[in-house]
C-alpha cells in the first residue's frame, strides 16, 4: 500500500544510486501488473500522476516513491475502477493528510474480501479528444484505426482507458513500417483469446450469487494475465528471441 504519495516523490530524499530507468520500473511493476507498458507509464506522467526526475539528456529516472505511487495508481484503476481524475484527487488529499474513502468492500461469510460492484461505469473512460491528445494522433488516424477494428468507442462515444495503450502501441509499431491494416490479425487473435476466457468464466458470470459473480471477475483478470504471458512467450519462441 502507498506510504508516501507525494507528487514529486523521491526528488529530494532518494539517493541518486536508487533511481531507476523506465525499463527497470516496468519490470518491477509487471509482477503485480502484467499488462502495464512503457506507454502507460508515460501516459500517467503526462496526466500529472507522477513526476520522475529527468537527466540532462532527458531520460526519466524514478525513485522508489515514484514506483510506489505508480503502483497505487494502477491498483486503484484495477481494484476500484477509479478514473485518473479521482485518483489524482485522492493523492492530493493524502498529501494534505486527509482521510480518503475508497469504494466499499464487503465480506463473504467465510471471511474472504469481496469488492462491491461500483456505481456507474465498470472501468475508467476517456473522451475522443483526450484519446487523440494522449496518443498524439489525428482524427483521420483514429478513424482509420476504428475502420480496422483496432479501437472502438462505447455507445456514449467514450473509450476504455486501455485505448490509450492500444493507440500508443499502434503508433510505435508504425515507426517500424507496420501499418494498422497489418494488425487486424492481432486483433482477431486477441478476440479469439478473449472468447476462450469468456467461455471459461461464463457459468460464473451467470450465477445468481453476487459473490460468485465477483469471483468470475477475479478469474477473468487472472486468465487474461496468463493468456497475455502465453501470447508473449509464443511470439518470442516463433521469432527465436528473448525479451529482457
Amino acid at each position: 500500500m502507498l506510504r508516501t504519495p507525494s507528487g514529486g516523490a523521491g526528488h529530494g530524499t532518494a539517493a541518486t544510486d536508487s533511481l531507476m530507468s523506465i525499463g527497470t520500473v516496468l519490470n518491477v511493476l509487471r509482477d503485480e501488473f502484467p499488462e502495464v507498458t512503457i506507454s502507460k507509464i508515460r501516459f500517467l506522467e503526462s496526466e500529472g500522476l507522477i513526476e520522475p526526475r529527468r537527466t540532462p539528456s532527458g531520460y526519466r529516472k524514478f525513485s522508489p516513491d515514484d514506483v510506489e505511487r505508480l503502483a497505487y495508481v494502477l491498483r486503484m484503476q484495477r481494484d476500484h475502477y477509479l478514473p485518473l481524475k479521482v485518483i489524482r484527487e485522492h493523492l492530493d488529499a493524502m498529501e494534505r493528510g486527509e482521510a480518503v474513502r475508497l469504494p466499499a468492500v464487503g465480506r463473504q461469510r467465510d471471511g474472504e474480501p469481496l469488492v462491491e460492484a461500483p456505481v456507474g461505469p465498470t472501468a475508467a473512460r476517456i473522451g475522443r479528444g483526450e484519446l487523440i491528445a494522449a496518443a498524439g494522433i489525428g482524427e483521420r488516424q483514429l478513424e482509420e484505426w476504428e475502420s480496422y477494428g483496432l479501437l472502438a468507442p462505447q455507445p456514449d462515444g467514450t473509450y476504455d482507458a486501455e485505448a490509450v495503450t492500444v493507440a500508443s502501441l499502434v503508433v510505435e509499431l508504425g515507426r517500424f513500417g507496420i501499418e494498422p491494416r497489418h494488425l487486424r490479425a492481432m486483433k482477431g487473435a486477441a478476440e479469439r483469446e478473449a472468447g476462450l476466457v469468456d467461455q471459461v468464466v461464463a457459468p460464473l458470470k451467470r450465477h445468481r450469487n453476487p459473490q460468485t459473480r465477483a469471483h468470475a471477475e477475479a478469474r477473468t483478470k487472472e486468465l487474461a494475465a496468463l493468456t497475455v504471458k502465453l501470447h508473449a512467450a509464443l511470439v518470442q519462441t516463433a521469432l527465436g528471441v528473448r525479451l529482457p
